[in-house]
């Protein structure tokens, strides 16, 4: 070992430990179990057992150690979107695709296109762009990666904008954040706009956040670092105190993070936010009073103005293949058709096809992406599936590319029906529609809702 280093020879990088030991020994305290020390035994921590801990000041540690839990915020509240809560329901554990004979496959194809049959498959363009991101679109130092994430948020924003969402007095709550890009843009967009909010909502731990950029001081940015399974927004403080109307956004929500991202809007979030003392409206009504009516009259003023609710939903929606029947929003659907859990499973799987046929083009582009949002890659995304769903051998000769990626369409619109009929069902005007061409992104599908106005209550006279 080099002078005034720990003795310990690391085997798997053929290397002496670079650390450096107290002074008198020879091993650093990661390594000091392979020397005498009084009789001193080291052991695994049990709250990271990669990492070891004298025996006789393992309590001592356990209270300061990094990997120790943490106190929970006081919006946690425990599967509060979960969704499925009849164990009975939850489907056991299923087979895989590649383990299906031909004839399983086939009855499967046939469900599938008879559940659709009558769906409003082919969804309108609706590629719009956003005039706080021209200068970035226009600039010659993006990248390709880069230029493709600009050309979706400026349509997701321009999207907001044909809603009316990008207005005063409103919390823009952003579901899987990673650095808070999509939030950063709406905030440009807003420049002269007073009164506005940021949640941004993260489990993760994030790198290089954009949160800092943002330059007016009449805009809050606020991250909750928490799991959306857990998420109970009527609790987080900023909205307590000042009462906003929330408008969820998300760019490339994964699976079942967009169905939880749906339950904690117009279902938790909503109900929570009822007052206490006053009757509870009917479900179908209570989404739906987030704007104020037309021509309001003194005793519907309450029911709308003071009622703190969803003011619409924007999301970009992605891989299908990790959506989970226990939290998936559109179960009843899938049930009026005469589906379940097993075809469910089958079917989220199945999705991944409508991308297996871009291996080739992914995997090149690949190689000369970098992106600056690489937590929220689009083209990641595209190459997981292409890697884990391309189909397995046995399909070959079954099924084409072609007919796999027309089958795998098929299965992401029987999904994402399932959610616009539980909007629906909740009160909201839902839609889909193309928002970015195919060759930006593979999921080009934009969710959008806005409360329904033939559901607002007549104002009592």
């Amino acid at each position: 070992p080099e002078p005034g280093r720990c003795a310990h020879f690391v085997l798997r990088k053929r290397r002496f430990c670079r650390m450096v030991p107290a002074a008198g020994r020879r091993f650093c305290g990661e390594h000091g179990h392979e020397e005498e020390q009084n009789d001193r035994k080291r052991i695994p921590c049990p709250l990271d057992p990669k990492h070891t801990v004298y025996e006789d000041q393992l309590q001592k540690h356990l209270k300061k150690c990094n990997s120790r839990e943490k106190p929970k915020p006081v919006y946690f509240v425990q599967d509060i979107n979960a969704g499925l809560k009849d164990a009975a329901e939850i489907p056991e554990k299923q087979v895989p695709l590649s383990s299906l004979s031909t004839e399983e496959l086939q009855n499967l194809i046939v469900k599938l296109k008879k559940a659709t049959n009558g769906l409003e498959l082919h969804l309108k363009e609706q590629i719009l762009s956003h005039q706080a991101l021209q200068e970035a679109l226009n600039d010659p130092k993006n990248g390709e990666s880069a230029f493709k994430h600009l050309k979706q948020q400026a349509s997701i924003l321009g999207n907001m904008e044909k809603l009316h969402l990008l207005g005063p007095g409103r919390c823009f709550v952003e579901f899987g954040a990673g650095r808070g890009k999509l939030s950063h843009w709406v905030d440009i967009a807003l420049e002269n706009v007073e009164s506005v909010q940021f949640l941004l909502v993260e489990r993760a731990t994030t790198r290089f956040k954009v949160d800092g950029k943002h330059k007016r001081r009449d805009s809050v940015f606020e991250r909750l670092q928490v799991d959306i399974q857990h998420l109970c927004l009527n609790k987080v403080p900023i909205l307590e105190k000042k009462k906003l109307p929330v408008v969820g956004i998300g760019k490339h929500l994964c699976g079942a993070a967009t169905d939880l991202a749906l339950r904690c809007l117009v279902e938790s979030y909503t109900t929570c936010c009822d007052g206490e003392d006053e009757e509870p409206a009917p479900k179908r009504c209570r989404a739906a009073q987030t704007e104020v009516a037309p021509h309001n009259s003194a005793g519907n003023e309450r029911t709308t103005e003071d009622h703190k609710a969803v003011a619409g939903i924007v999301i970009a929606l992605c891989c299908h293949h990790k959506c989970d029947w226990t939290h998936y929003v559109g179960r009843d659907f899938f049930k009026s058709v005469g589906l379940g859990p097993v075809e469910f499973h089958y079917f989220q799987r199945m999705s991944s096809w409508a991308t297996c046929g871009m291996q080739e083009t992914t995997s090149k582009a690949s190689t000369s992406e970098d992106s600056e949002d690489q937590t929220n890659d689009t083209e990641e995304h595209e190459q997981t599936l292409s890697r884990t769903e391309s189909g397995s051998d046995t399909l070959q000769g079954i099924l084409s590319v072609e007919e796999r990626k027309e089958l795998g369409c098929l299965c992401k619109r029987l999904i994402d029906h399932g959610r616009i009929e539980y909007l629906q069902q909740q009160g909201y005007k839902a839609a889909l529609q193309y928002y970015t061409e195919s060759a930006v992104s593979l999921e080009n599908v934009l969710l959008t809702a806005v409360p329904n106005p033939s559901l607002i209550p007549e104002p009592t006279i």
